[in-house]
């Protein structure tokens, strides 16, 4: 089973962005640290009420990101090079696993037609039935991610 490599998550910090006080998302639901969806019981008990540090946020990135991780090895049915997992993950954690279950993006994968991908990624840019810049560039970086041109070093 595959991993987010250490790239994939500073690729996701990156994109996510990280704060560490709780705020309200566009949906108007209360978040913190790199997209952590607060639970009811977490705001309930005060959890998040002073903050998290660096460190917390990514621990729970990391937490956050596995039902992601495991979306992608259990639907993915051709070979996948890490840099390319990373890009799905982070895929799947934006838009979600039922959204991935059923995209084109899924089924022209799992018949290897690798090359697809970016311009599937491409589809996945609006919110709230506008095309968002922000989901535009975080596509283009990620089809850079797909395509092996972006996180060496």
């Amino acid at each position: 089973m595959m991993r987010i490599s250490e790239r994939g998550l500073h690729l996701l910090k990156k994109w996510e962005g990280i704060r560490l006080k709780k705020y309200k998302d566009v949906a108007g639901k209360w978040t913190i640290g790199v997209g952590h969806l607060i639970t009811r019981e977490e705001l309930m008990g005060g959890k998040f009420d002073n903050g998290i540090t660096s460190s917390e946020a990514i621990t729970l990135l990391i937490r956050d990101v596995r039902p992601a991780e495991s979306a992608v090895n259990r639907l993915v049915k051709c070979h996948l090079l890490q840099h390319r997992y990373d890009t799905l993950v982070s895929f799947v954690f934006n838009v979600g696993e039922g959204n991935f279950q059923k995209s084109t993006l899924l089924r022209k994968l799992n018949a290897w037609d690798y090359d697809a991908v970016p311009k599937e990624l491409r589809k996945w840019v609006y919110a709230d039935g506008k095309r968002s810049k922000g989901l535009i560039n975080r596509r283009e970086n990620e089809i850079k991610l797909w395509r092996g041109e972006l996180g060496k070093g």
